[in-house]
């Protein structure tokens, strides 16, 4: 992943990493991103959603990490996505607003 605007839109990859992904930091512009490795499965975390992109990466790897993830300051992808957890649900996630 190459951000070249925004040193701040990669502090997301914080909370993937807290997650279990295997993700190298290179600079606040560039991250490598291991490929799936059955090892080193995502966990559920508590985390809080920083801007709309960020969040629903982070939504993303929730939903398919094992265990429940909590994601505060949703109101950042509701900006984005409107009634995303019923999308979801209809699309056979486990989701729910709390």
């Amino acid at each position: 992943i190459h951000q070249k605007m925004f040193e701040s839109r990669l502090f997301f990859v914080d909370k993937l990493i807290d997650m279990g992904a295997q993700i190298i930091l290179c600079d606040p512009h560039r991250a490598t991103v291991i490929g799936l490795n059955r090892s080193y499965p995502l966990r559920g975390i508590r985390m809080s959603s920083p801007d709309i992109r960020a969040g629903v990466a982070l939504l993303i790897a929730a939903l398919s990490a094992e265990g429940t993830s909590i994601i505060d300051n949703i109101e950042q992808i509701d900006r984005g996505y409107q009634y995303i957890d019923k999308r979801l649900q209809n699309l056979g996630a486990e989701i729910k607003r709390i």
